[in-house]
């Protein structure tokens, strides 16, 4: 599937260079309208952050994610400081399909094993981002010494199936896709489905990757610098 971005900020869809909160570009100031557009192209589903919940911890951009969900049928998976229970649970009361645990993934892990148990392997994914294979956490600001492969094989251990792997470096660069990290940890780990995150910038990076056994690709910048349109993401959708 292909899965169009939007990233929120006050209020606004945005796209930050690399993870970085001071290099911010506003993409559109009515995200709902952003979000009916994908729809209306015939793609089905949603990538949607809370920039400012991953950055504080708590959901910021409640009232316009729940605008999003009554105004359109996407398949939403949301997220952007989700690190308990109750704020899973808010979320996928509201209609979202499927959270992303991201940071909690790594301190809390323990969050990650009840949430699976409680609400479903379909309905958690776990973000994986960092930079040269090592995990970073709280809005990318944070390193941490573990590698992708470690929290993948950890998380897949308590029932995690879906995971989001983001190579920072790549970030909001259209540089392409980190293929070759991507590639490999499908092969490694053939039971997770590895979803792409991070540098894709034309249809073809979309068609090397599926090449490469990534079923799942998350496009934003791309989109919205115009390399790639909404129609030709329909044309690739798988």
């Amino acid at each position: 599937m292909i899965f169009p971005a939007i990233d929120l900020r006050n209020g606004q869809s945005v796209r930050l260079y690399q993870g970085d909160y001071n290099q911010e570009t506003v993409i559109n100031s009515d995200p709902i309208t952003q979000a009916q557009q994908i729809q209306a192209t015939g793609l089905t589903h949603l990538h949607l952050v809370d920039l400012d919940g991953a950055k504080s911890g708590r959901p910021i951009n409640l009232d316009i994610i729940t605008a999003l969900r009554q105004n359109t049928t996407l398949f939403i998976e949301l997220g952007g400081g989700i690190r308990s229970l109750a704020q899973i649970q808010q979320y996928l009361s509201l209609g979202i399909n499927r959270v992303i645990i991201g940071s909690a993934a790594l301190t809390h892990p323990e969050l990650v094993t009840e949430a699976v148990a409680r609400f479903g392997a379909e309905s958690i994914a776990v973000g994986v981002d960092g930079r040269q294979e090592q995990v970073a956490t709280d809005g990318w600001l944070t390193a941490s010494s573990t590698t992708f492969s470690e929290i993948i094989q950890a998380m897949q251990a308590v029932g995690v199936m879906n995971f989001i792997v983001t190579d920072i470096e790549r970030d909001g660069t259209l540089g392409g896709p980190n293929i070759a990290l991507l590639s490999r940890l499908q092969q490694k780990f053939p039971e997770t489905n590895i979803i792409a995150s991070g540098g894709i910038s034309t249809i073809k990076d979309i068609e090397d990757l599926q090449t490469a056994g990534i079923k799942d690709i998350i496009v934003g910048r791309a989109l919205y610098d115009g390399n790639v349109t909404l129609p030709a993401l329909k044309e690739v959708m798988k």
